[in-house]
């Protein structure tokens, strides 16, 4: 598969973004030259067809009903529609993980909703009587690791409460079923392990929760009783070329040898252990010495290497990603590097 990336650059921070291969990019200008072409045709005759026909596909690789899928541009802006439809009440309680996504925090924050933020294994039993909802990451973005989704979910079931999933890192890294993995909500993003274009990510929610969701911009697509993805799809003119290309993006990965990757990863894990716990099965973080964490990064830049290092909870933070067009080369540059930084 060729990718476009700048080859001298040893690039290890898929997660944050993802990369497209050149035949994703290929049918992603395509729909953007349709888009051109006939501008009219594409979206006020044919959108919802052409739409029908990409929801399909990835309905089926994350075991849903193409009904309750609605796309979105990234996870962040379906659950922001998810949060800012909540209504909840004084005292209620909003469960949460330590190892949240720092763009989620800050909505629970700007909203001034509180929340209890406990460590991801005492998140089950921690759930009480105060407890509205629960919301969890299936990987988390600071730690890559894999959060025991399917549990607190049940647990959540179990107690009556609201269960809300950020699954920005699951499509394409992990196996998913929304079917039977017991969320009530659930948002995921196509551009990252998917290697779908930016901007293209699904909202799913059960029938019975999609009523009170209210999409983040009233457009023409809202009406009483109006289809999950009608409501939440057309805010106002946009280009709908990155969903379009979702179909060719979930071909495109069906080629990849993505045990090849697992296999590096684990690679990885040998040169540079990843912290306690599940890591995501490409995507891990490692523990540093202490330290500035920006400086390290940009002196790893220096060196033609592309990683994250961040600074959570008091601790130093490498998050390595390893994607189709990595070698074990590239680990091996990494952990040198480390050795003569650190």
């Amino acid at each position: 598969m060729d990718w476009l990336l700048d080859p001298s650059v040893t690039y290890l921070n898929h997660g944050s973004f993802g990369a497209c291969p050149r035949p994703v990019l290929e049918a992603y200008q395509a729909w953007q030259r349709e888009l051109e072409r006939a501008p009219t045709e594409l979206l006020g005759r044919r959108l919802e067809e052409r739409l029908d026909e990409a929801r399909r596909p990835l309905a089926g690789l994350v075991g849903a009903d193409p009904a309750d899928l609605a796309f979105v541009p990234n996870s962040t802006s379906g659950l922001n529609a998810v949060i800012r439809s909540l209504r909840l009440e004084p005292g209620d309680e909003v469960l949460t993980t330590d190892q949240e996504y720092g763009a989620l925090v800050k909505t629970w924050e700007a909203l001034g909703i509180r929340t209890t933020a406990v460590p991801p294994g005492e998140l089950a039993g921690a759930i009480g009587p105060r407890t509205r909802v629960v919301f969890l990451s299936h990987v988390t973005s600071p730690t890559a690791s894999v959060l025991p989704v399917a549990e607190v979910c049940a647990a959540a079931r179990a107690a009556g409460v609201l269960s809300i999933v950020d699954g920005a890192h699951a499509p394409g890294q992990l196996d998913l079923d929304l079917g039977s993995l017991g969320a009530d909500v659930y948002a995921g993003n196509c551009h990252k392990w998917l290697c779908a274009p930016k901007g293209s990510a699904f909202l799913w929610a059960r029938p019975e929760h999609q009523p009170w969701i209210e999409p983040v911009v009233t457009s023409w697509g809202w009406a009483p009783g109006a289809a999950f993805a009608a409501k939440h799809e057309w805010q106002g003119t946009f280009d709908p070329s990155a969903w379009l290309t979702v179909p060719a993006a979930i071909e495109a990965w069906r080629t990849l040898d993505l045990e090849r990757c697992r296999g590096l990863a684990l690679h990885g894990h040998r040169l540079l252990p990843p912290l306690s716990g599940r890591p995501a099965p490409q995507m891990w973080a490692s523990e540093l010495p202490a330290g500035d964490a920006e400086e390290l990064a940009r002196a790893l830049r220096e060196r033609g290497i592309e990683v994250p290092v961040l600074e959570w909870e008091g601790r130093r933070l490498l998050r390595v990603s390893v994607a189709p067009y990595n070698t074990a080369g590239d680990l091996e540059q990494l952990a040198a590097a480390l050795a003569e930084l650190l």
